[in-house]
């Protein structure tokens, strides 16, 4: 008869179980993830050439000593850099301890206490009524021992556990790939500023050397008028010019200052001199750049690779959620020695204890929090997925906007060229025809003015080809592997 009841206490045990999983499965929702667009158009022009400069390693694309040197020493000290570096290690061990989260978890245990029941009570009276073994009585108070292990693991049956670890392990992924985005963007600043301190250098150079001319001007116009060929207007209109150049060498020296300690935050030092070469800057030569083709961008750019990390991560939170609708299965066991005397302690099988439990818990009626922390993670998907596309539409945009930005740089500089020996060859002719009285100073001033401002837009838009190589190398993706 107790045989016949067990069986079917265990009959309906596996019932009520096989109905709570049946059940809790049907209430669950269905999963569902929004796709996300990967197309991009065949070619950023008319061509379909792989060769990609992303590829090439930043110490073969910037060729300038003095620029790889501030590089090093950016990426070595850089505390944004650096901090990036530590939420790497807060996301690693992160994942590692998502990991362990679906592995068996093993406990030691000891413990000693002593007990003294009331004499009048139940246990006390029983305890003064029975011996432990013939003429020996239990001990007053009674002590208590335990030793042993136990171990539970929480069997992983919808895959809630690994896919938490998953996205865990994804979303440290993204932080690596952030972290290269960072480098790239250091890199790109690091190489803007430089070649904006030279183009400082060089426009410093040509007003120290406008000054020189207007003062030589001036002094001839102070000639002339003592000799009556001119009057006190174009002495003190050559004068004002002098002075105007004089006070735009003291704003470009605060621009160097200020562009030089920008680097030096940049590469992670206090304000000192940065060491730079400032020769030849105009006759440096923009080369044509290999991009490859669109859908490189997706391997080569750290952003979209972050992008992808974080949207693949966001799909298994989604997935995790999900499982957090359905019975979670959980088998606890444990053995040890449990004595009232350290004598008997270790002594089996009379102190030897154990034991064995399984046990399934599934939501059944208060389930908005699951549905709302489900919905959470279903919209922080769909958010991912955006976030995702709009990386992508951004990394294209980004590349054909210098893409053409390059071209149109390139014809603006040639005709700026010309521009500056045509004015260059105007000051020698109109400094001869004033000194011979056949033109008017006007003529010689506004010469001079015109050239100053051809020579600071030449040395500006070669500044603005230069960045511009850079910002293709970045937005291609370069500098980061």
């Amino acid at each position: 008869m107790k045989t016949q009841n067990k069986k079917q206490l265990a009959f309906s045990l596996g019932l009520l179980i096989s109905l709570s999983v049946l059940f809790t499965a049907c209430m669950g929702p269905t999963l569902s993830v929004k796709t996300e667009n990967k197309q991009v158009p065949a070619s950023f022009s008319n061509t379909n050439d792989t060769a990609n400069v992303a590829k090439t390693n930043w110490r073969i694309f910037f060729t300038d000593a003095y620029l790889i040197a501030l590089i090093d020493t950016a990426l070595q000290n850089n505390q944004e850099l650096n901090m990036m570096m530590q939420e790497i290690n807060v996301a690693k061990f992160e994942a590692k301890a998502r990991k362990g989260a679906y592995l068996p978890f093993a406990n030691a245990f000891a413990g000693a206490g002593v007990d003294k029941p009331g004499l009048y009570t139940s246990k006390g009276a029983s305890d003064a009524a029975h011996d432990i073994a013939p003429g020996k009585k239990i001990p007053d108070p009674l002590s208590d021992l335990v030793v042993g292990a136990s171990v539970s693991w929480e069997i992983d049956i919808w895959k809630k556990l690994r896919n938490n670890q998953k996205a865990a392990v994804n979303k440290y992924l993204a932080t690596v790939d952030g972290k290269n985005f960072m480098v790239t963007q250091l890199i790109a600043e690091i190489a803007n500023s430089y070649y904006e301190l030279i183009a400082l250098d060089n426009r410093l150079d040509i007003i120290k050397k406008n000054i020189d001319l207007y003062q030589q001007s001036l002094e001839i116009v102070k000639l002339q008028k003592s000799a009556a060929r001119v009057t006190e207007l174009a002495v003190k209109r050559f004068e004002a010019e002098l002075l105007k150049n004089q006070s735009l060498q003291f704003y470009i020296e605060q621009q160097i200052i200020e562009t030089e300690n920008k680097i030096n935050f940049l590469v992670g030092r206090f304000p000192q001199k940065v060491n730079r070469n400032a020769s030849n800057f105009t006759d440096i030569v923009v080369d044509d750049m290999q991009i490859g083709i669109p859908s490189q961008l997706l391997q080569n750019r750290p952003d979209v690779k972050q992008a992808e990390k974080n949207l693949i991560a966001a799909k298994l939170d989604v997935a995790s959620t999900k499982a957090e609708f359905y019975p979670s299965f959980r088998i606890t066991a444990g053995a040890g020695f449990n004595a009232y005397n350290q004598t008997y302690l270790f002594k089996a099988p009379e102190s030897l204890i154990y034991g064995l439990t399984g046990e399934l818990v599934s939501p059944l009626i208060n389930r908005n929090a699951i549905k709302a922390a489900y919905n959470s993670a279903k919209a922080k998907q769909i958010q991912a997925v955006y976030n995702y596309e709009r990386t992508i539409l951004n990394s294209h945009v980004e590349v054909v906007n210098l893409l053409n930005n390059m071209a149109n740089l390139q014809k603006s500089y040639e005709l700026k060229l010309k521009q500056v020996d045509a004015l260059n060859q105007s000051i020698e002719i109109a400094s001869t025809l004033f000194r011979s009285a056949r033109a008017d100073y006007m003529e010689v001033l506004l010469t001079q003015r015109d050239a100053l401002e051809s020579r600071v837009e030449l040395i500006e838009t070669k500044k603005l080809q230069l960045n511009a190589k850079v910002n293709m190398y970045r937005a291609l993706g370069g500098g980061w592997n």
